[in-house]
């Protein structure tokens, strides 16, 4: 038999890399860890290539055992890459020594699978339209009625019925006429389970080795018991420093009028009582337009009676909507069924007032008034459904902060009494940081106030983008202070107009504005949110990432402040534990963005005097990568001259691939012998799926596949993002600056994707 040395140098061989200390370590814990059974966290830093590092010794045990390892991501990009790059070519170089070629699935959630009983009318259409029968549709005038002809013609010529292999796609309103959720599945007892789609794909999934899937998707499985995923006994959790809001998102409820609208209109004719949903969401209605946005440290009488109305009606409509004896329940009345009991689930939940829930009211232009509730903590959650029966390996450039893993352990069940055991690894950076960064804190800055940046600040920028001569990554707390910025330095600058160019995030696509600051080292790109996490932009063009405040969690964040005041009253540091942490995490992903290969180098500046004055500097400090130190403006400003002056050109940059119905790259701008070639030079991490003088990967779906509103084009990747947004309560003002796209875009999309914002979100900076 191959030992875990042999397997992993063929698969580092197979993908056109070079053998690194840190990534043959990792995939020895990390087998360690599977044989012995212990948990395992590992923070692997930038270029360490830890796909190949937990990949390879999951196949192996896999094939040795013939029971399935799981790998859950938080983005649809590392999926796409695991699928699409990574495990086609694991496969390719372990066959020979394994005698067998590894297999390996993607699994989904039912949204995602067209549904067949649905399409032979089985269920009625969300607009109540009569979109799926044919001939209404070919009246039909407009694109929605063009996109289900599609539709229906797609469906019968696909293998798998999954949504991403539709290219190009179509919009959310028009599929939602082709797909069920969960709850209104009709399960067994569907007339046409035997060729489901869902239950084909997850057939299949159980003779893989490998199973990759989402951390949503993963937490559903564990919490709700409903198995969707075959038994396995080794879960690998990437991007693991994602997990608990991720989870959070997932088992967070609301109750809106609206819903209950919803679900009055889907019992109709079905239910004597369904008008009395109606009556209870006017009554919830009045109640919550007098209750003021923020937290419920308490339920007041008014909305308990509201509520205790709703819970009620909805019992009565539920015993109605139950199939008579002997009669198998349709489309039409399971549809009906899931809108109430969700309605009726959540509005008893809230009434309980567990003692670890938190609940809060959302004020939303769109929508009204939103009632949330989500639990202050999901650490005994997990310890108790993620982490017992199997192996649990959680990995990420950035697990350790404050210099130990005890803050993301704790938040993860793993400390206290009765936590399972685990043990932590920091495997560390190919790079070397002393050498090729410099950390400059501006101490002589005033700290930040609540009025936007100081002048002195906005002096500090223009100087620090002149000694750089561009190349510079702007991380700002907020879009505002990120156009403010913008603003500001386009006047300072006009001397060099026509040399100097600032761009701002919401301006274009991400993906576009990264591509155009990566091509033309004398630009720069100010932003906020999801440039802090994935920018990849090596090489000369970004030399300098400026940090304007340090990012804490809003001090009215309804979650942050309740697990903060439970842990204070526990006698422990609140702000410790959560805001600290939570700006820690972010500095270091932030901070992360400068060094990506290894001649890379440049300044990371914090213009938050902060970082080395208040009490808790420490601890930022000890998160970031070992930088070398310093606060000598004069020091810093020289240095990033000579960079400039010295500076190589730029890295050559690759447009967008396409991806094929079998999760290959296809006609990518630098093909598969270019990117070996690159790869084997160090230019491309041996296991990313993209030349990493890209910028963030495109949609992980199908780039091609692009819908157009406003004059802004989407892909699936944006919309998927939209509907993870609207899922977690996101406004349309931060869906816009999460998106990078202006608000009346994002309002449109929303529009026609026939979606809802939220009105706030619970991870925004201070």
């Amino acid at each position: 038999m191959p030992t875990l040395d042999d397997l992993l140098a063929a698969a580092v061989s197979g993908v056109g890399g070079s053998e690194r200390p840190g990534q043959v370590t990792m995939a020895h814990a990390v087998a360690k860890a599977v044989d012995t059974g212990e948990h395992l966290l590992v923070q692997a830093g930038t270029g360490t290539g830890k796909s190949l590092a937990y990949l390879v010794p999951a196949v192996q045990h896999a094939v040795d055992t013939g029971t399935p390892a799981v790998v859950a991501t938080a983005t649809l990009a590392l999926q796409a890459q695991i699928v699409d790059r990574d495990m086609p070519r694991v496969a390719d170089a372990l066959e020979p020594l394994l005698g067998r070629r590894p297999t390996y699935a993607i699994v989904k959630g039912r949204r995602n699978y067209v549904c067949l009983h649905k399409l032979e009318g089985g269920f009625p259409d969300d607009d109540e339209s009569s979109l799926l029968s044919v001939g209404d549709v070919d009246k039909q005038a407009g694109r929605l009625g063009q996109e289900v002809v599609r539709l229906r013609e797609w469906a019968g010529e696909t293998e798998s019925g999954d949504r991403d292999e539709l290219v190009p796609g179509v919009s959310e309103r028009a599929w939602r006429q082709v797909s069920v959720s969960a709850e209104e599945c009709l399960g067994s007892k569907c007339p046409m389970v035997n060729d489901c789609f869902v239950e084909l794909s997850r057939k299949a999934a159980k003779d893989v080795d490998i199973i990759v899937t989402n951390h949503s998707f993963m937490a559903i499985d564990a919490f709700e018991g409903r198995q969707m995923l075959p038994e396995h006994d080794v879960l690998v959790v990437d991007e693991a420093h994602e997990l608990v809001d991720r989870v959070t998102a997932t088992i967070t409820d609301e109750v809106t009028p609206g819903m209950a609208r919803t679900a009055s209109k889907r019992a109709g004719r079905q239910a004597d009582s369904s008008e009395t949903i109606d009556d209870a969401a006017t009554f919830l209605e009045s109640v919550l337009e007098e209750i003021p946005e923020g937290r419920l440290t308490a339920i007041p009488d008014n909305l308990a009676l509201a509520l205790g109305r709703l819970r009620d009606t909805t019992r009565q409509v539920q015993s109605e909507l139950k199939p008579p004896p002997g009669q198998e329940p349709d489309g039409a009345r399971q549809m009906a069924r899931a809108a109430v009991d969700e309605l009726h689930e959540n509005a008893a939940r809230i009434l309980e007032e567990r003692e670890l829930d938190v609940v809060w009211v959302n004020k939303d232009p769109r929508r009204g008034s939103v009632l949330r509730v989500a639990p202050m903590s999901v650490a005994m959650l997990v310890r108790d459904k993620v982490f017992e029966d199997r192996t649990v390996v959680l990995t990420s450039a950035t697990l350790e902060l404050g210099g130990t893993f005890d803050a993301v352990a704790g938040t993860i069940g793993l400390r206290g009494e009765g936590s399972p055991k685990w043990s932590g690894l920091d495997v560390g950076s190919p790079f070397d940081y002393p050498q090729q960064g410099i950390a400059y804190v501006a101490k002589h800055l005033p700290p930040p106030g609540r009025d936007g940046a100081s002048p002195e600040s906005m002096d500090e920028i223009e100087a620090l983008v002149r000694a750089a001569g561009g190349r510079t990554l702007g991380l700002f707390s907020s879009m505002r202070a990120a156009r403010a910025a913008t603003d500001e330095m386009r006047e300072r600058l006009k001397d060099l107009e026509g040399d100097l160019t600032i761009l701002c995030q919401g301006e274009d696509q991400i993906s576009t504005l990264v591509r155009q600051f990566a091509r033309d080292p004398r630009t720069c790109l100010f932003g906020t949110l999801s440039l802090w996490q994935g920018v990849d932009v090596p090489g000369s063009s970004c030399q300098l990432v400026i940090i304007d405040r340090i990012p804490f969690p809003r001090p009215d964040d309804p979650l942050a402040s309740a697990r903060s005041r439970a842990i204070a009253r526990m006698g422990g540091n609140g702000f410790m534990a959560v805001s600290a942490t939570h700006a820690a995490l972010r500095l270091a992903q932030g901070a992360g963005r400068l060094i990506r290969r290894g001649d890379d180098r440049g300044v990371v500046a914090f213009l938050d005097s902060r970082m080395m004055s208040a009490r808790y500097a420490g601890f930022l400090q000890r998160s970031l990568p070992p930088f070398w130190p310093t606060a000598d403006r004069n020091l810093v400003l020289n240095a990033l001259k000579r960079l400039d002056a010295t500076a190589p050109p730029p890295l050559e940059v690759a447009d967008p691939a396409l991806r094929g119905l079998t999760g290959a790259v296809k006609g990518t701008a630098m093909g598969d012998a270019a990117v070996a070639e690159a790869e084997a030079k160090g230019e491309v991490d041996a296991t990313d799926s993209r030349p990493i003088a890209t910028a963030p990967p495109p949609a992980p779906s199908a780039s091609a596949r692009t819908a157009v509103t406003q004059g802004h084009a989407w892909t699936e990747q944006a919309d998927e993002e939209l509907r993870d947004g609207v899922e977690l309560g996101l406004s349309v003002e931060e869906l816009a600056e999460s998106l990078e796209l202006p608000t009346e875009a994002v309002a449109a999309r929303l529009d026609s994707l026939g979606l809802e914002a939220g009105t706030g979100a619970t991870l925004t900076f201070d």
